[in-house]
């Protein structure tokens, strides 16, 4: 079978509603509540089958088998295994402290840091691996036989490079995250190749990177003439009022034209990673504009505050959509060639991924 990224009829499609979608939502958050939080892996599975069920790829819908069983356990076992000993190095660290011993102390909390990091990379690995074995289409599933630790160590130390030159290597340390990440999975008999460039999208992140420095600068030119202003209209007293509300004004911009900015990048870094990733002879593109990222997140601004946080539960819904419909893909799917992965399955959840509170994708 072949699509081509300019069909009307692209290889993705989404039919759910919001209406369907908060008969599963608002009853989730209410046990969620009850359970003080303990249902919410059960409300996970039971949002994901309806999202999953309600996309098409290509000729089929995929389908979550996953369980909220398998969320749990694999929470509990991140709480027993890293951060009950955290809190013991926490205890160790303070007791250090108070015997003089501040070098050590610090050295132990700097090696947790780094520990952190690993771990990051680690949840992060895990938690897409999961994704793909628990994701069915036309009855295949993906996953990896990779555990993850080595892209623990590749997540650590590619963060901490892209940061030591002031940050501007952040752009390479994003991609070849994504590469190395993607590289590793498979669906059915094949793998995914992933050759994100971190030059394509650096004009991006430099205008990103030197944003915060030009917007400092007019906040406190803002600041000076309005003060200006306000000394000529009402005294020493004007000037206060007028500098006050100078900076107002200019913080107000500042925090919005960073965010319009950054929108831009991600919309620019989004198109550059997912179109370099292919499956097989089937090759993916993300259309979102940056338009489109500032209107998918004022939407989501203005529906968690006019409902009083309660519409946060349908912010997974709205994500999801936003991902499904920009989607596309070009190139041949060869039906008949699809066999079962032979990747061994993984045998818990997002452990990590949900006690660090990160996405997978």
């Amino acid at each position: 079978m072949h699509y081509t990224e300019n069909e009307a009829d692209s290889a993705f499609g989404f039919d759910g509603n919001w209406q369907d979608f908060a008969r599963i939502a608002l009853p989730n958050l209410l046990l969620t509540i009850v359970t003080l939080g303990i249902y919410r892996f059960w409300a996970t599975t039971r949002e994901r089958r309806y999202l999953w069920a309600h996309t098409r790829f290509v000729d089929e819908r995929l389908e979550w088998t996953g369980k909220g069983m398998e969320l749990f356990i694999g929470f509990v076992l991140v709480m027993l295994l890293f951060f009950l000993p955290f809190s013991l190095i926490g205890i160790v660290s303070e007791s250090l402290i108070l015997r003089g011993e501040e070098g050590w102390a610090m050295l132990l909390t700097a090696s947790s840091f780094f520990f952190i990091l690993y771990l990051t990379g680690i949840a992060r690995f895990r938690a897409l691996r999961y994704r793909m074995s628990r994701t069915r289409w036309r009855g295949i599933r993906g996953g990896s036989n990779n555990q993850g630790f080595k892209f623990g160590w590749s997540y650590l130390w590619k963060t901490i490079v892209g940061q030591i030159p002031f940050g501007l290597l952040v752009p390479w340390s994003m991609t070849s995250l994504w590469n190395e990440r993607w590289n590793k999975m498979s669906f059915g008999p094949y793998h995914f190749d992933a050759e994100a460039q971190a030059g394509d999208i650096f004009g991006r992140y430099l205008l990103f990177y030197l944003a915060p420095i030009l917007l400092f600068a007019a906040m406190a030119i803002a600041a000076v003439t309005g003060g200006g202003i306000g000394a000529g209209l009402g005294g020493n007293d004007g000037f206060g009022i007028g500098m006050g509300l100078g900076i107002a004004i200019a913080l107000f911009v500042w925090f919005f034209a960073l965010g319009l900015i950054a929108a831009a990048f991600y919309a620019k870094y989004f198109r550059e990673v997912v179109g370099s990733t292919r499956w097989k002879d089937l090759r993916f593109g993300f259309e979102a504009s940056t338009a489109d990222w500032i209107k998918l997140y004022l939407g989501d601004f203005v529906l968690v505050v006019l409902t009083l946080g309660i519409g946060f539960v349908f912010l997974s819904y709205r994500h999801w959509k936003f991902f499904i419909v920009h989607m596309e893909a070009g190139g041949d799917v060869l039906l008949d060639e699809l066999t079962q992965s032979t990747t061994t399955t993984a045998r818990h959840g997002e452990g990590l991924l949900d006690a660090f509170d990160i996405g997978a994708i």
